[in-house]
């Protein structure tokens, strides 16, 4: 694989792949929560110039930890989403090496060059970072609840609804980029393969959990010379967004997107079967009792759903322009899911 289009500068997998890491750093800086850091500590052979707890992802908060950290090298961001973009922020807010150790898989930040940050309660992109290395320690990995590994597939069955909404919009005259069948077709053969591993993922077994971190790493080798993630973004991350604003309240990222990819493959009766047996068969947690989310506040989200994204001019041509969310299609949607 080319590492210079994953936007990962080097990489290093395999079991204790973290052990000693920190031997090799200078002044470095960890970002991280409390359990990762506990056990990652003592596997990272040296003691950081200072430890970042996240406190949360709100754009000032950020600002404040930044300006008070110290001065260091290299930024070594240990954990989930939020340690691994609170840990990007910081690289890219001073231009700093970024080492990233996930220790679980559960969103695909510790690929991706952008920080996912809070303005409020709206998740927004910012900055510019490359990992060097990508350390994918399996052992550290299997230390998490299985679960939250087995959600690293949120952000890749997205490519399911994703592509269909890109060539919805395509088919209306309002994709908003050139629209290109190769990305499309190689997205879904990517996805394809990940699916064809639904044993290994499950049982987080290394060729499992190997093949959601290089299902990231091959979807920037698409994403990323476009300029855009069309092909894994759409109408599924855009209930998330509609949800996170409205409870105002994060979620485990994997497990959300995947409670999308189940009610909008249904709204674009796109292989819709197909794909729940999937998140059935690899256990992806996905619904509403899961996610601490009340039938009330779902079926309210799904009510507004077309107004949100209507005012929201940032967000792409989806089949929710197209497909009204009627109150007796939600009914049917909801019937299925457990609250």
């Amino acid at each position: 694989m080319n590492q210079g289009t994953t936007n990962v500068k080097s990489s290093c997998f395999g079991a204790g792949a973290c052990e000693g890491i920190g031997k090799g750093l200078d002044r470095f800086l960890v970002t991280t929560m409390e359990l990762p850091w506990s056990k990652a500590k003592t596997r990272i052979g040296a003691d950081p110039t200072h430890v970042l707890m996240v406190e949360n992802m709100q754009l000032e908060t950020l600002d404040r930890q930044n300006r008070a950290a110290p001065e260091v090298d290299t930024v070594l961001a240990i954990g989930g989403g939020q340690a691994v973009d609170l840990g990007k922020y910081i690289a890219w807010k001073r231009n700093l090496r970024l080492v990233t150790v996930p220790t679980v898989l559960s969103v695909d930040a510790f690929v991706t060059p952008a920080a996912g940050i809070r303005l409020g309660y709206r998740v927004e992109y910012v900055g510019q970072t490359s990992p060097d290395p990508l350390v994918i320690d399996y052992d550290l990995l299997r230390t998490a609840p299985p679960e939250m590994n087995i959600a690293g597939v949120g952000d890749l069955l997205s490519i399911h609804t994703a592509c269909f909404d890109w060539e919805l919009a395509q088919r209306a005259g309002k994709s908003e980029y050139p629209f290109q069948s190769d990305d499309v077709k190689a997205a879904r053969e990517l996805l394809s393969q990940v699916m064809d591993q639904a044993s290994s993922i499950r049982a987080c077994r290394d060729e499992g959990l190997r093949t959601i971190v290089e299902g990231y790493m091959q979807v920037n080798t698409l994403c990323l010379p476009a300029g855009h993630y069309r092909i894994e973004e759409g109408s599924e991350h855009y209930l998330f967004y509609e949800l996170e604003e409205r409870l105002k309240r994060p979620f485990i990222h994997g497990w959300i997107v995947g409670l999308g990819v189940h009610l909008l493959s249904r709204l674009q009766e796109n292989q819709h079967e197909r794909i729940v047996d999937f998140m059935q068969t690899v256990g992806l947690p996905c619904h509403p009792s899961v996610l601490n989310i009340r039938r009330d506040d779902l079926q309210a989200s799904l009510a507004h759903l077309r107004s949100y994204v209507l005012q929201r001019k940032d967000l792409w041509h989806t089949i929710i322009n197209e497909r009204e969310i009627t109150l007796e299609w939600i009914e049917d949607a909801l019937r299925v899911l457990t609250f």
